[in-house]
């Protein structure tokens, strides 16, 4: 059986809309740590949040018939674990409208996020921001370290 392998993201801005950064941080099961960041000029910290994560499942290369591979991804962002595990299946099916019958923000970002998601075995974790897990702070330090290159 192989081991899982450990994602950690964050994403955050300057001001909310403002310049941003996401970051990742992947250990595979051999222990190889890869990191990626990115940024944008102008956007929003949710937006910043779902970006990490879908850049870090875009960058594993996952062979479908490797089934028990499972990815344990690590946010600290409660609206993207609470989102994808939960509130995007009645987003689906209210045709992208919210309870209060609004369209759903970022939705291109849930509907991709859910589309790398729904063949892969993740289990979603959410962490504390800013408390000393070493690789959400790894994070957070790139992140903070792409928004100062963009200011």
């Amino acid at each position: 059986m192989e081991k899982n392998i450990e994602i950690y993201t964050d994403g955050g801005c300057s001001g909310n809309p403002g310049p941003g950064g996401w970051a990742y941080v992947i250990i595979t099961g051999d222990g190889i740590q890869i990191a990626n960041s990115g940024h944008e000029q102008f956007t929003t910290n949710n937006k910043m949040e779902l970006t990490a994560v879908i850049q870090a499942l875009k960058s594993l290369s996952i062979n479908p018939s490797r089934t028990s591979l499972k990815l344990v991804v690590h946010t600290d962002s409660k609206y993207v674990k609470n989102g994808i595990t939960g509130w995007i299946h009645t987003w689906m099916r209210n045709g992208w409208k919210t309870a209060a019958k609004k369209s759903v923000k970022n939705k291109e970002f849930w509907i991709e996020l859910q589309q790398l998601s729904a063949t892969l075995s993740i289990e979603w974790k959410w962490v504390p921001g800013h408390a000393g897990v070493d690789f959400n702070e790894l994070c957070d330090k790139l992140v903070q370290k792409e928004i100062a290159s963009i200011r």
